[in-house]
């Protein structure tokens, strides 16, 4: 269950561009939705990589409002290429590489919450391998083999996923 309420507000109606004005704003709200997601990426990406995970879980709630947006901006761009592509295809061409740009820093940043996820992984497998081995008797059968353990020996490990 989610501490907090979640929110779900109506997603903005894609805009209809028919001037050249509202082409530039639209590709204006779309840089400065990238601009914004990548800083927040990249401070989470060096708070991880730091070992701040409790600061980099306090982003969260700004990083999703701005994928929101992102998404909703993304939409409206979909609606309208064709009109960019007839009446401003440089603009386009431009935010296609900004897009690209975008990508890859995202791509950085999952590779790095995929690293921490790893390394965290085998921590807590190798704590938990180290509790059962010392948790399970050191016995041997009549033939000389090490025996296996029963059931009453392995004790499960609890782990709190809340920092």
């Amino acid at each position: 269950m989610n501490p907090r309420p979640q929110t779900n507000p109506a997603a903005a109606p894609a805009r209809a561009i028919s001037t050249p004005a509202e082409a530039r704003k639209l590709a204006e709200d779309l840089m400065e939705v990238m601009g914004g997601l990548l800083g927040i990426i990249e401070r989470e990406t060096e708070l991880v990589r730091a070992g701040k995970l409790r600061e980099a879980m306090r982003l969260e709630e700004q990083k999703g409002d701005l994928s929101r947006r992102y998404m909703i901006t993304v939409e409206n761009l979909k609606n309208a290429q064709k009109y960019l592509a007839q009446v401003s295809p440089e603009l386009l061409a431009t935010l296609r590489r900004h897009h690209d740009t975008f990508r890859a820093m995202l791509q950085i940043n999952l590779t790095v919450l995929a690293t921490a996820h790893a390394v965290s992984e085998g921590i807590v497998r190798g704590v938990n391998t180290e509790i059962q081995r010392k948790n399970i008797p050191s016995t041997y059968t009549a033939s000389g083999q090490r025996a296996a353990p029963g059931p009453r020996n392995i004790t499960p490990l609890s782990v709190s996923r809340s920092l």
